[in-house]
């Protein structure tokens, strides 16, 4: 019934998705499994994308050739840029989706790609011989053979949903856990723990008062996630988010059903992400506060259901219920299902190599929340780099890794092997110290080439890279050729409250004073706009960020080649630590377990000091 496959992705969330997309893409023949075709790609929790640090990532996916950003930029419903107040190592951008627009558009997308072929049922086994895995065992009895397998398994294995003092089998809600596979994964010397989310109730819109609440509007500058000209609404045609708050009435109606908290009463065992805490976690925690923001966002254009960001809950459904109708706005609020808490298995990410796979089975690779992570863009750029490697594995060429100055993927990939995570792990701007280098703005001109040369990125993105790169570089040319005149430039320095000018000076020059940007000196002084007439928005602020950042950068690039020479000091696979008698203990357990491949990885193990380095660094100059 079937045939062999190159690859098979076990799991069709964000990770599977862009994990099936990639290998396919790159022309391995793509199995990919799932438990309900009809829950392909399902926003399991905020129908949103991108955000702090996570808006770069979608951007890298993008520039990779991964389908996320052309998918959110054509199932979006408001589009906002975050942080445009500070630099634009900060910007990130955020799109409200359309859940069921969105999933409908993942499914076309992996329904119109060569070599991916599909199949309902559960995967509860691997096909292990000889420590490599070489297909998988189903429901249904049957075995699928492969040359690599990729599991992303995200909330399903084991899974266990929790409302109150009630206990469901479940990997989401109305649809159930996955058994097999941590059990067997186990007993081949896998180490496996538990983790926690929630999601919030979902609301009748039709029952809300948004009179009460504050109005949230989009951008006017629809700008997207995709570096491919994608269709997109227009800034008109956006739904606005509402904001509303909880009050000391409210919390004491959350405080009435702790009891049976399945949180606070030890029935969950799996540690919660930080970030993103429960209603009742945040008022137990921040006992000070008197009220906690909530973000009232439509889960589309052709429905009334209301998504309660900031009210994620796992009490009983009569008290979020009664603790909802105190909240602004919500006093008449008819409840669609309400917020749940979920435990399930996943397997610490220190067990991985860089590439994805596991060192414990050969072509056996992991993505998503099976790693610790949480969050949509955390598990699709996983399933991307995953999809990379499995291809590349059954193909037997090298694997593909990015370093941390190369992208934020790579910083959260190097952040989960070298350090493991122990709560659900978010992607932060402050994790990474390349930021400057790692902008939204530029994650084509960094990765694309290199993902053309792999045969993923498309040979239209590689044309759209090369323009880019040839009008930014021409533009600043132009700009440092071209020189101002004091009479037709200082009207609009003296309305940006800057100093005149005396003589005349190059409009780069210019352009690198505080508070002054391209787009308005273009507005106020003629001979420039003329002169910069043929740039697109694109390249003008691609070129302003590179004339205005230049030193800030330089100072990062220095120190990327810096921290690359201890990357080039490759250490041995058997190299026997035990030999270091000055190296600590903790520093000889960490190397033995995660057996880093670098003086750079060794040097970003956590609980490993930089005299643990230099000792090893010394020895191996002998």
């Amino acid at each position: 019934m079937f045939p062999e496959y190159d690859v098979i992705v076990v799991g069709a969330g964000h990770a599977g998705c862009e994990a099936a997309a990639a290998a396919a893409n790159m022309g391995s023949k793509v199995l990919l499994i799932t438990m309900n075709m009809q829950t392909i790609a399902q926003m399991s929790c905020n129908p949103a994308m991108g955000g702090i640090a996570k808006g770069q990532i979608v951007r890298e996916i993008d520039a990779m050739g991964g389908y996320s950003g052309i998918v959110t930029d054509e199932s979006m419903i408001q589009f906002r840029m975050l942080n445009r107040s500070k630099g634009p190592a900060m910007w990130s951008p955020r799109a409200q989706s359309d859940r069921m627009l969105f999933a409908g558009k993942w499914r076309e997308m992996l329904e119109n790609t060569r070599n991916v072929d599909f199949y309902q049922d559960m995967v509860n086994g691997l096909l292990v011989k000889n420590g490599r895995v070489y297909g998988v065992v189903t429901g249904l009895g049957h075995e699928i053979k492969a040359k690599s397998v990729v599991l992303t398994n995200g909330t399903f294995l084991n899974g266990v949903i929790h409302i109150g003092e009630k206990k469901l089998g479940g990997g989401r809600m109305a649809e159930k856990a996955a058994t097999g596979i941590t059990e067997q994964l186990v007993s081949l010397g896998f180490e496996s723990d538990r983790l926690k989310t929630g999601t919030p109730p979902r609301i009748d819109g039709r029952s809300l008062d948004y009179s009460k609440m504050e109005e949230q509007y989009g951008d006017e500058e629809m700008i997207g996630f995709s570096y491919l000209p994608t269709k997109k609404i227009t800034a008109a045609q956006q739904r606005s988010c509402f904001i509303t708050y909880t009050s000391p009435e409210v919390h004491d109606i959350l405080k009435t059903g702790f009891e049976k908290s399945p949180m606070f009463q030890g029935r969950i065992q799996g540690t919660g992400p930080r970030y993103c805490p429960s209603i009742e976690d945040k008022i137990n925690r921040f006992a000070e506060r008197d009220r906690h923001q909530l973000f009232v966002e439509p889960e589309g254009f052709n429905t009334v259901e209301i998504y309660v960001n900031g009210f994620s809950s796992s009490l009983p459904e009569e008290v979020q219920f009664q603790a909802l109708r105190s909240v602004a706005g919500f006093e008449n609020c008819r409840m669609f299902r309400p917020g749940y808490a979920i435990e399930y298995d996943y397997f610490p990410p220190t067990q991985l190599k860089f590439s994805l796979e596991t060192k414990l089975i050969e072509n056996l690779f992991f993505a998503g929340q099976i790693n610790g992570t949480t969050g949509y863009e955390e598990a699709a750029c996983q399933g991307l780099m995953a999809g990379i490697n499995a291809h590349q594995k059954a193909s037997e060429q090298e694997a593909v890794v990015l370093k941390r100055s190369e992208a934020y993927i790579g910083v959260l990939i190097d952040d989960l092997i070298n350090k493991g995570t122990d709560e659900p792990y978010r992607m932060f701007t402050s994790r990474a110290e390349f930021r400057t280098l790692l902008r939204q703005d530029n994650a084509d001109l960094r990765l694309t080439e290199k993902s053309y040369r792999l045969g993923l990125a498309s040979q239209e993105r590689m044309e759209l890279v090369k323009a880019k790169k040839e009008g930014v570089e021409k533009l600043k040319e132009i700009l440092a050729a071209i020189s101002l005149e004091p009479d037709e430039t200082n009207a609009f320095l003296e309305s940006v409250q800057s100093s005149p000018l005396v003589a005349k000076q190059k409009a780069a020059q210019v352009l690198l004073r505080p508070n002054i940007g391209l787009e308005k000196m273009m507005q106020y002084i003629p001979s420039l706009k003329i002169a910069l007439k043929d740039f697109n928005k694109d390249t003008l602020e691609q070129a302003e960020i590179q004339l205005k950042y230049d030193t800030y950068i330089e100072k990062e690039k220095e120190l990327v080649v810096k921290m690359s020479q201890l990357e080039d000091l490759i250490i041995p696979d058997n190299f026997d630590y035990e030999k270091l008698v000055s190296l600590g203990t903790e520093a000889k357990q960490k190397f033995k377990k995660i057996k880093p491949r670098t003086l750079g990885q060794a040097s970003r193990i956590s609980g490993v000091n930089p005299s643990d380095v230099q000792i090893l660094m010394v020895f191996m100059g002998r």
